[in-house]
């Protein structure tokens, strides 16, 4: 009985593949606790879905062989649920960067923060030690350089770092289409097997530095336009290009873009 109590708890959640990726489909509570399992962890944005997907091999890769997928775009909900008939349980990285924040448990000292920038870094620390009553020390920040912006990334520094130390959570906090591709080196490179978060601004967005969305918001899948909003050259692009996601969609629906 307790090897088949054991071999249920190995067992794969269910998911929903969407142009060849395998989505969680299940509920926010069981994705941390999944997560914590250790692995990769992504949640892919719109934009990324739309354009990274099909034209990094590298981006498509890391998401192809991440251990949990989060179904963070709410366009793709929308469709998955309207279009295809299909019942899917949007997560975002916001909401679920919140949900694991609040167990102290994972703000230990066995926790390592990759970062954007300093002034970032700055915000981000002085929000978890007055909102988590966490406080990271500078030896568990790394910043990290200009990254490619397609093709491998190689960090042997960050990757030197992280194996002295052995955290036990890697949450990288930098944009879509960088982070997934610094967490499939990470994962490809490290022998243990820590829980790699790529979660991307969904800590800048809590502390101030990028817009910040309420609930509500994240809610109605509207968290995109109050990024527009605050930073309209930044982000009006990326999501006007997002709308080939809609294309990609209803071309391809479960199979890989060719």
């Amino acid at each position: 009985m307790a090897g088949l109590n054991l071999m249920s708890e190995r067992l794969v959640p269910e998911s929903l593949k969407v142009l060849g990726v395998s989505f969680f489909n299940g509920s926010l509570i069981d994705s941390v606790k999944m997560s914590k399992r250790g692995g990769l962890v992504v949640a892919p944005s719109g934009p990324g879905l739309a354009s990274d997907l099909t034209n990094c091999s590298v981006y498509a890769k890391a998401l192809l062989e991440a251990d949990l997928v989060l179904p963070d775009s709410g366009f793709m909900c929308l469709w998955q649920k309207w279009i295809q008939c299909e019942s899917i349980n949007r997560i975002s990285g916001l909401k679920f960067l919140e949900t694991y924040l609040a167990d102290k448990e994972n703000l230990s000292d066995s926790s390592f923060w990759v970062m954007p920038d300093k002034s970032q870094t700055k915000a981000n620390q002085l929000w978890l030690s007055q909102n988590m009553d966490c406080d990271i020390l500078d030896k568990q920040i790394y910043i990290a350089p200009i990254y490619n912006k397609t093709g491998d990334i190689e960090d042997l520094d960050l990757l030197k770092k992280i194996k002295a130390t052995k955290p036990k959570t890697i949450f990288i906090q930098l944009g879509g289409g960088i982070q997934e591709r610094l967490g499939l080196f990470l994962k490809n490179n490290l022998k243990y097997h820590p829980t790699i978060l790529c979660t991307g601004a969904a800590l800048a967005f809590m502390s101030g530095e990028q817009a910040r969305i309420p609930d509500w918001a994240d809610r109605l899948y509207l968290g995109w336009l109050l990024r527009c909003f605050f930073a309209p050259k930044l982000y009006g692009l990326r999501y006007i290009k997002a709308f080939r996601l809609f294309y990609l969609l209803k071309r391809y629906g479960h199979e890989f873009p060719s």
